[in-house]
């Protein structure tokens, strides 16, 4: 009987701490530029930070979907990851060393460093 209490109370006490966690997610999408799969591949490779728990980049729409917790790392941090991986996001510009040794098919049109618009990315 005192097992049963005892499993009972850790599986209550899982159940408690999963919604509490659940209840620390925040979910954030920005735009990350690139062309195909192995961009995905790198740019969610990037993003998988300490506190990320999704990291989901679409190819056609260039929206990458977040969702983390905010008390280990913000978006701001992940969009630095991702721009260090040669990505330009909607608010860094990627490394351009970073971006020289992408394959030639993530070779994408970048935005110009002095005026801040983006190019018309399409492929």
């Amino acid at each position: 009987m005192k097992q049963i209490k005892s499993i009972m109370l850790l599986l209550i006490a899982t159940i408690a701490l999963s919604a509490a966690k659940a209840q620390d997610v925040k979910t954030d999408t920005f735009k990350v530029w690139g062309n195909c799969g192995m961009c995905k591949k790198t740019i969610e490779k990037a993003a998988n930070v300490s506190g990320v728990q999704k990291a989901e980049w679409n190819r056609e729409t260039k929206v990458f979907t977040l969702l983390y917790n905010p008390a280990l790392t913000t978006n701001e941090k992940i969009q630095k990851a991702i721009a260090a991986a040669g990505y330009d996001t909607e608010k860094f510009t990627g490394d351009d060393k970073a971006y020289e040794k992408l394959p030639g098919c993530c070779h994408y049109d970048r935005k110009k460093k002095d005026d801040g618009v983006q190019p018309n990315h399409q492929h």
